[in-house]
């Protein structure tokens, strides 16, 4: 019996833990346009957030890209920079250009929020479980009764850009938008991001799919 209630408290438990959303692509655009070829040679700028959720997502996202024929690079290789300075687009223009990139991911969180919610105490109902009553209340009494908490969530949203270098100011290949989605762990937001635009950009031909 106590096996049976164990296994409900996990069946239960299941939604909650993946109730917490991840990031997804709300909008994938791809210019139709565009002629040019494929890019062997890739910058990959995070451009705005903190120093070192920048650095992580280009490093995820470095590592991503590379593949037989294609390398990519981390911006902050080039062009280092603390919390919220700005990019001057005369030096980033001489990094494109003396470093011969044919293509620019540019990654931008165009919402970053902290929201606090109320949570009220849960109540499940186990039955069946025990044969009788006294036995069934003295072992789930103690678990089936959670008290409501405070609970603080991170939320961000993320734009992600393609842009082919060989004209002077560049050109849009392809724009995608996230949901909003919880970033309370960033690293495993940065994964979740990561995978979900390599998918896209492979998926849409943007870059080679891995052999």
């Amino acid at each position: 019996m106590r096996k049976r209630f164990v296994l409900f408290v996990a069946v239960v438990a299941i939604p909650l833990i993946f109730a917490a959303s991840s990031p997804k692509l709300l909008l994938s655009w791809k210019n139709p346009n565009y002629s040019g070829g494929h890019f062997t040679n890739i910058l990959v700028l995070a451009l705005n957030g903190k120093a070192e959720n920048r650095a992580e997502f280009e490093d995820e996202l470095v590592a991503a890209i590379a593949r037989p024929g294609i390398q990519a690079t981390q911006s902050y290789v080039f062009l280092p920079r603390p919390n919220a300075t700005p990019i001057d687009m005369n030096d980033l223009k001489a990094v494109i250009r003396e470093q011969k990139f044919d293509a620019i991911v540019v990654a931008r969180l165009t919402k970053a929020e902290k929201k606090t919610t109320y949570v009220p105490g849960q109540v499940y109902n186990p039955y069946p479980v025990y044969g009788n009553l006294a036995g069934y209340y003295g072992a789930v009494s103690p678990l089936v009764y959670s008290p409501g908490y405070m609970e603080k969530e991170k939320l961000a949203q993320v734009e992600t850009n393609f842009y082919s270098t060989a004209k002077p100011d560049g050109e849009l290949v392809w724009t995608g938008t996230t949901n909003t989605f919880d970033s309370n762990s960033p690293m495993k937001a940065i994964k979740g991001l990561v995978k979900v635009v390599i998918e896209e950009l492979e998926k849409q031909n943007v870059i080679d799919q891995r052999t």
